[in-house]
C-alpha cells in the first residue's frame, strides 16, 4: 500500500513538473537565407515560431559560425541599430537584420523559454560589379604577360652574358709551345760548323787507316 502512494506521488510531481516546464517545439523560417550587399532590399527576417502559445515568453538570439558549433560557443545577439528583434504575439518572434554584410554570415539560433530553435543559416555575399570586375581581369592578365617578357629578356640577358664571358676566356687563354723532340740533346761540334768540320776528320781518319788512331772529336 505504501509503494502505491510513493507512485502515486512521484507521477503527480512529474505532471506537475511538466505543467510548469512544458515541452514546446520551436521552429524557423526560413531556414537559410541567401543575401547581397548593396541591394534595395537589404533587410533579412527570421521568425521564431512555437507550436503553443508561451506566457510569458522569453526570447533570445544567439550566433554561431556553423550548425555544429557547441552551444558554449554561440554567441549573443544584442539589440541596436541594425539588429532588431520584434514580437507580433506569443508565439512568433521575428530578428530583423538591417544593411546586411558580409559579416553578418553566419547561424542564428533563436531561444524560447530555454529551448532552442533549428537555426537558419545567412550567407551574405559582395555586390560584384561587372565592368569593374573585367578591368581587373584584363589588367591582372596585362601584369602577367609583362612579367613573362621580363623574365624571359632577364634569361635571355644572363645567356648573352656568359656566352660574352665565354669568348674572353678564349682569347686569353695561350696554347703552350709545341716541345721539340730533340730538346735537352746535345750535339759537339768539335769548334766549328758540323758539316763544315767532316771532310778533314774524314781525311784523318784515312791516312791512319787500320792503325786504329782516334778521331780528335773522340
Amino acid at each position: 500500500m505504501r509503494w502505491l502512494l510513493a507512485g502515486c506521488c512521484g507521477l503527480a510531481l512529474i505532471s506537475i513538473s511538466v505543467a510548469l516546464n512544458p515541452v514546446v517545439t520551436i521552429t524557423q523560417k526560413p531556414r537559410f537565407i541567401g543575401a547581397k550587399t548593396r541591394q534595395q532590399t537589404n533587410t533579412m527576417i527570421i521568425c521564431c515560431q512555437s507550436e503553443r502559445k508561451l506566457l510569458p515568453a522569453k526570447v533570445e538570439w544567439f550566433k554561431a559560425s556553423r550548425y555544429d558549433e557547441e552551444e558554449r560557443d554561440r554567441r549573443v545577439v544584442e539589440t541596436g541599430k541594425r539588429f532588431v528583434f520584434f514580437n507580433s504575439d506569443p508565439k512568433l518572434k521575428f530578428l530583423v537584420v538591417h544593411d546586411v554584410r558580409v559579416e553578418d554570415s553566419g547561424v542564428y539560433y533563436c531561444k524560447l523559454n530555454n529551448t532552442w530553435g533549428p537555426g537558419t543559416e545567412l550567407q551574405v555575399v559582395r555586390h560584384i560589379d561587372l565592368p569593374r570586375a573585367l578591368h581587373r581581369s584584363k589588367m591582372k592578365d596585362g601584369l602577367i604577360f609583362l612579367q613573362g617578357l621580363l623574365l624571359a629578356a632577364c634569361i635571355g640577358a644572363m645567356l648573352l652574358r656568359n656566352r660574352q664571358m665565354l669568348k674572353k676566356q678564349d682569347s686569353i687563354y695561350e696554347e703552350p709551345e709545341t716541345d721539340h723532340i730533340y730538346e735537352g740533346l746535345t750535339i759537339e761540334t768539335c769548334g766549328g760548323g758540323l758539316y763544315a768540320e767532316l771532310s778533314p776528320y774524314a781525311q784523318v781518319e784515312g791516312a791512319q787507316g787500320a792503325e786504329g788512331a782516334e778521331a780528335p772529336w773522340e
